[in-house]
């Protein structure tokens, strides 16, 4: 009798054992189905946040201001490869030995230098400059004349602090 109620016990618990292991398997396959959607959701925001981010960034650019390419257009300026040209001439004031005459800072650890350079729309431009140590940026103005040429001029500027 012992041997049979040790059996049945036993045979109780290996079902109770079994009832566990399904039911918890179903409610982690159910908390890991839910956690896959909640990451493919979070995923389609972060990529539209990012296709925002990206639409706000774009929204100050020469590219895609129609106002200012009719601008360009209504003066007889061709604005195939103007942007390029237009960074091109700034660039291309850099020099080994000197500042850049549109930086109105003067160098301490090397030579002021332009790297970067968003043109913003038909009058402006914001651009980066550094020595290697020192950096900051530069808020230019700029006009096309007739022979297509770009002149600059040198609006604000600031330099950042060194920590």
């Amino acid at each position: 009798m012992r041997s049979k109620i040790l059996m049945y016990l036993f045979i109780f618990a290996l079902l109770f054992c079994i009832f566990i292991y399904v039911n918890d398997k179903r409610i982690l396959d159910s908390k890991q189905e839910k956690i896959e959607q909640l990451e493919d959701k979070l995923s389609e925001v972060e990529l539209n946040q990012k296709q925002q981010s990206i639409a706000t960034e774009d929204y100050f650019n020469l590219k895609d201001n129609e106002d200012a390419i009719t601008y360009f257009q209504n003066n007889g300026i061709e604005t195939e490869g103007l942007i390029t040209k237009i960074e091109d001439a700034i660039i291309s004031k850099n020099s080994a030995s000197n500042d850049n005459p549109l930086v109105p800072h003067a160098g301490m650890e090397g030579s002021m230098r332009i790297n970067k350079i968003k043109v913003l729309n038909h009058k402006w431009i914001i651009a980066d400059f550094t020595d290697g140590s020192y950096w900051g940026e530069v808020f230019l103005t700029y006009t096309i004349q007739e022979d297509g040429t770009p002149v600059f001029n040198t609006e604000k500027s600031f330099l950042y602090p060194k920590y």
